[in-house]
């Protein structure tokens, strides 16, 4: 049937609002697929950065660091050699606190003096207490020169101290950016000091750390080695015990949301020697070598702070809880306190989202299909 021209003028107009649209459509598609920020606050590099590293929808703004495993110059030295190894040098690497707000070894030595030991001490670490797996870490001071196996990264550190870096980042990008933090809180609760307005210009907070009632979930030998510290002291976790200062203010900051990943549900994961000859077999050469390097007989701790929030799917159970850390100086000092809705003391505690559970098979296979993602991307790069 032939057009009249209003007609024609008509399904002109009808096109054009059509690709109008479309175009719109596309626009909006764009901005909703643009990649999450994060910015990594740990004292290291490992499986948990390279997962974030990997991400497809993900920016990593940065890696800030801090004490805790080791000192922050030594996990300052081990992001930059980890970003060398991953190729991610456009990443930055920003060393923060050296010393906890108010702990230290001296009274560290004290305290297990008067209420007993600490199987894990961090950089304070020099000898485990019971025969364990795992090799005895070195000691080292907090300002001895870092010398890493291997040689040392090339890249060196942003000439800026974590706490700002983190202040200014969510200044810049306000309500977008994810804080995954898996060590000690010292350079959060430096941040949320020197500017109240910290947590609240984030969008979340996921924080590996914490204890509720952990129980050993898997037969290796291995796996006790961490599990058996839970039966007396169920609410101890590194973590928060290394600067429960920082924790107890960083869980008071006014965060939009925080989902906690307590050790709990880290009883029934393992880097096992299985999951890390898998996890090399599909890396790329230089990662499966880094990988292979890595100890196994530890729990995914850090990795599922990372997998939680990757994928929520994950995750088989999880409660909402008002926490905080006990600053007491005494035999709980350090522990997690937590309480359900109208018993806590109503101190400015947060309301959390925290883990319980999880299914580590997803969690392996996430990992695993991250690591595999590099591996292609590098190979069709090439």
């Amino acid at each position: 049937m032939t057009k009249t021209p209003l007609a024609r003028h008509i399904w002109h107009g009808f096109r054009r609002l059509m690709l109008c649209c479309a175009i719109c459509s596309a626009v909006t598609g764009l901005a909703e697929a643009s990649p999450r920020k994060v910015i990594v606050d740990d004292e290291g590099f490992g499986l948990m950065h390279l997962m974030l590293l990997d991400a497809p929808d993900v920016e990593v703004l940065g890696i800030t660091t801090v004490s805790g495993n080791v000192w922050a110059n030594r996990a300052t030295a081990l992001a930059l050699r980890g970003t060398e190894v991953a190729g991610r040098t456009d990443v930055p690497v920003i060393e923060g606190a050296t010393y906890p707000l108010l702990n230290s070894e001296a009274l560290t030595d004290r305290w297990e003096a008067l209420y007993g030991k600490l199987t894990w001490k961090g950089a304070w670490m020099k000898a485990w207490v019971a025969p364990t797996q795992q090799s005895t870490p070195a000691y080292f001071g907090p300002t001895d020169p870092v010398l890493l196996p291997g040689g040392n990264a090339v890249v060196k550190p942003l000439p800026e101290i974590a706490a700002l870096f983190l202040i200014r980042m969510v200044h810049a990008h306000p309500g977008e950016i994810t804080i995954v933090a898996a060590g000690p809180l010292t350079n959060l609760a430096l941040a949320q000091r020197l500017d109240p307005s910290f947590a609240g210009l984030a969008k979340e907070l996921v924080y590996m750390g914490g204890s509720l009632n952990p129980r050993q979930k898997l037969s290796d030998r291995s796996a006790d080695d961490f599990a058996r510290e839970y039966v007396n002291t169920p609410r101890r976790e590194f973590n928060i015990r290394f600067d429960p200062e920082a924790a107890s203010i960083v869980l008071h900051s006014p965060w939009k949301q925080v989902t906690l990943v307590p050790v709990d549900p880290a009883t029934a994961t393992q880097l096992s020697t299985d999951l890390r000859a898998r996890l090399a077999k599909v890396a790329d050469p230089a990662i499966a070598k880094f990988i292979m390097a890595m100890e196994p007989g530890f729990p995914l701790w850090d990795e599922l702070a990372a997998g939680v929030w990757l994928d929520p799917t994950i995750v088989t159970a999880r409660e909402k809880l008002f926490v905080d850390a006990n600053t007491q100086f005494g035999a709980g000092y350090g522990d997690l306190l937590s309480w359900d809705k109208g018993y806590q003391p109503g101190l400015g505690e947060q309301y959390v989202d925290v883990v319980r559970a999880v299914d580590p098979a997803r969690l392996e296979a996430l990992m695993t299909r991250l690591i595999a993602r590099r591996a292609r991307s590098l190979r069709t790069a090439r």
